[in-house]
């Protein structure tokens, strides 16, 4: 059964920093494309920053130079390190599985992603 938990989100001053974890269970992470992806309420889902079987990252336009993805195999571990946050970065935040095993996923659109956590809420203030 595929699991995973996102934790590391709270509540910041802007300017502020987080690191959000996604440890992943039930399956063979390291043959999948991993994401992060974020959601208001009332708003749709969007994707935050991609990494692939590769450790080629894809990240947002508004978020490029603010947030760094990366991943830790050996510990079925995905992290997103965010700095410089700001109010309009508030939102739970999620990881997510590439649809297909072994396969690049180059891309932060949700729908080529499956299998998501529970989310891990992040509150900017200003």
């Amino acid at each position: 059964q595929v699991q995973l938990v996102e934790s590391g989100g709270g509540s910041v001053q802007a300017g502020g920093s987080l690191r959000l974890a996604c440890v992943s269970s039930g399956f063979t992470s390291s043959l999948y494309s991993m994401g992060w992806f974020r959601q208001t309420p009332g708003k749709e889902r969007e994707g935050v920053a991609v990494i692939d079987l590769a450790g080629v990252t894809t990240y947002a336009d508004s978020v490029k130079g603010r947030f760094t993805v990366s991943r830790d195999n050996a510990k079925n571990t995905l992290y997103l390190q965010m700095t410089d946050l700001k109010p309009d970065d508030t939102a739970m935040y999620y990881c997510s599985t590439g649809l297909q095993p072994r396969t690049n996923y180059r891309t932060v659109l949700p729908q080529h992603f499956a299998n998501w956590g529970q989310g891990t809420q992040v509150t900017v203030s200003s």
